[in-house]
């Protein structure tokens, strides 16, 4: 018989099976905006994120509308921020390669760990300010500003992970009595909206079977990546399961080679070791310091997907 998997070993499979579904959700908006208005595909595939997430939520823990009064302007920053940041990525992935797209994304830990010291003063050694620094540089190796790799979307990738900083870093602050499936449920409810008005600038298509199977399939990946994270919240080590965030890079490059066919170049690829390297150190060191802060203190749960 084999043998039943460990708590570390399920996190880490959640966070893969995680970053394998946001990835799908991806490369499914990436092919029906192809043929379809982006921004209608935003609003549909966020009609049906929002009707799916708050069914969800309501039968697992109860949807909860009502936050406390503190953490309104908080919860208005977040929302805010995600529709910026979905609007510039979005834009990015769909005129650039998804594997670069999703390398220039994993420059997110290092983002928040420099945003947190920053904002809230949480200390950050030279290890980790060096491992900062060196995965920036990845990010720049792949962008390529002043060659003819270089891109406005690049760019527009760039910015997004500033804005989705911003985001997470309203998230930090949010007191404990905050419903996180709740703010995700408000969040993807703005964030179709937003879609929604968006696309009344552009000419609506009718769309095919195969288009509206993309679209539906966007929606459900993006509840199979929520709900896989939360899993990987409740199972695992953070050490050992937050490096399995950069099992997105591996899927990027696969569906990006197979339904693409794109390919990064040497200096891309390059620069995504780069950013995936500097990134699990700053995450490994950041969880070593934790436990040596507090050795006595109940191992936290991984996060789930930025």
């Amino acid at each position: 018989m084999t043998a039943p998997l460990s708590p570390n070993q399920k996190g880490a499979l959640y966070m893969t099976l995680s970053m394998a579904a946001f990835i799908g959700n991806d490369a499914c908006v990436k092919l029906v905006a192809e043929t379809v208005p982006l921004f209608q595909v935003i609003f549909l595939r966020g009609l049906g994120t929002t009707l799916m997430l708050a069914v969800f939520v309501q039968l697992t823990t109860g949807l909860r509308l009502s936050f406390p009064r503190r953490d309104r302007p908080l919860i208005a920053g977040r929302t805010l921020a995600e529709i910026a940041s979905m609007v510039m990525f979005t834009l990015a992935l769909t005129n650039m390669p998804i594997a670069n797209a999703t390398a220039i994304l994993a420059a997110l830990p290092l983002a928040v760990t420099l945003g947190a010291a920053v904002i809230f003063g949480n200390p950050v050694g030279w290890r980790r300010l060096t491992a900062i620094g060196i995965g920036f540089f990845g990010v720049m190796l792949i962008v390529q500003p002043g060659t003819d790799g270089f891109t406005i979307w690049s760019l527009l990738a760039v910015l997004s992970v500033v804005v989705i900083t911003a985001r997470d870093l309203f998230t930090r602050a949010f007191s404990p009595a905050v419903p996180s499936m709740s703010v995700a449920v408000l969040t993807a409810a703005a964030v179709c909206l937003v879609g929604g008005v968006l696309s009344l600038f552009t000419p609506w298509v009718a769309f095919d079977l195969r288009e509206a199977a993309l679209i539906l399939a966007a929606s459900v990946l993006i509840i199979g990546g929520y709900v896989f994270g939360i899993m990987v919240m409740r199972i695992g080590e953070v050490g050992f399961v937050s490096p399995f965030r950069y099992t997105s890079l591996v899927f990027a490059l696969i569906l990006g080679f197979l339904v693409f066919d794109e390919f990064p170049n040497a200096l891309a690829l390059i620069g995504g070791a780069v950013v995936m390297g500097t990134g699990i150190f700053t995450l490994v060191r950041e969880r070593r310091l934790a436990r040596a802060a507090a050795p006595d203190a109940d191992i936290p749960k991984a996060p789930s997907h930025g």
